[in-house]
């Protein structure tokens, strides 16, 4: 979990720049709705009394463990939208060409499921205000709407979306993970992750830190980058699953559900199929 690098697919035609365009958009919305900033430059990983540490933020704008749970509670929310969209159409799509979907709509259900953890496990370290839950709530039906939509139009856009979108999210627990090894987020520095995160990742004993924890999650991030930069270089209604395919020379490298030979720019069509 510790090799999870944060990485960046090139755009390469129209249909990437409009998903790369929108993740944006929504970036600029959650930073502004969660108080969220933090100083461009490379990440640090130790603390290093010699070196700068990614967050140079000072007074108001500097990121707390308050405004970054609040931050992680947002995004996790609206994260949890598109894997279950997806799935419930394609779930729709199959039933009426009575047809089977090759596989995608386990690997979405899985996506939708592990992001409502995420949720979940942020939710007993910080109870978030009626402030907060109005702006969840109005979020969540405004994306939900547009995703189903656009889900409708085109998926392949629908994916590669999520997959820059999850690029977003291991740059910001990237980032978390950074502050608390510079010594920013002191609470973080003993605090024990919750038991129901011990218990969906059956995190070992001696490995139950909050940094444990953002690993963990930033690791599922990671996964969920790959699986959807991949899904979105497949044929929507043809192609089969590669995360859960059978291939003839398993011994040569193939997209599979573990973080092992994790691609972090998604699987080329010709490398699958």
């Amino acid at each position: 979990m510790n090799a999870i690098q944060v990485a960046h697919r090139e755009t390469k035609n129209w249909a990437d720049r409009v998903a790369l365009m929108m993740v944006r958009l929504l970036r600029f919305g959650m930073d502004t709705a969660t108080g969220y900033t933090h100083a461009k430059g490379s990440i640090t990983p130790k603390r290093d009394p010699n070196q700068k540490a990614l967050s140079q933020n000072r007074g108001w704008f500097a990121m707390n463990e308050r405004k970054w749970l609040v931050r992680m509670l947002f995004l996790e929310s609206v994260a949890g939208v598109p894997g279950m969209v997806a799935a419930s159409v394609r779930h729709l799509h199959s039933l009426r060409r009575l047809k089977r979907d090759n596989g995608w709509i386990e690997t979405l259900l899985e996506e939708a499921y592990n992001e409502r953890m995420h949720l979940l496990t942020f939710m007993k370290m910080a109870e978030p205000g009626w402030f907060m839950k109005f702006m969840i709530l109005g979020a969540q039906g405004v994306f939900y709407n547009s995703f189903f939509l656009s889900y409708l139009m085109s998926p392949r856009i629908c994916h590669r979306f999520v997959g820059f979108l999850e690029e977003e999210a291991v740059l910001t627990y990237t980032r978390a993970i950074a502050d608390i090894d510079a010594g920013k987020l002191p609470k973080w520095e003993k605090l024990e992750a919750p038991e129901i995160a011990v218990r969906y990742w059956n995190m070992p004993e001696g490995h139950r830190s909050m940094r444990d924890l953002l690993l963990y999650i930033r690791a599922d991030e990671a996964k969920h980058r790959e699986v959807n930069h991949t899904l979105g270089n497949l044929e929507q209604k043809t192609d089969p699953n590669p995360f859960v395919s059978e291939y003839e020379d398993p011994s040569r490298p193939h997209p599979n559900k573990s973080i092992d030979n994790i691609k972090a720019t998604g699987w080329e069509r010709k490398e699958v199929m």
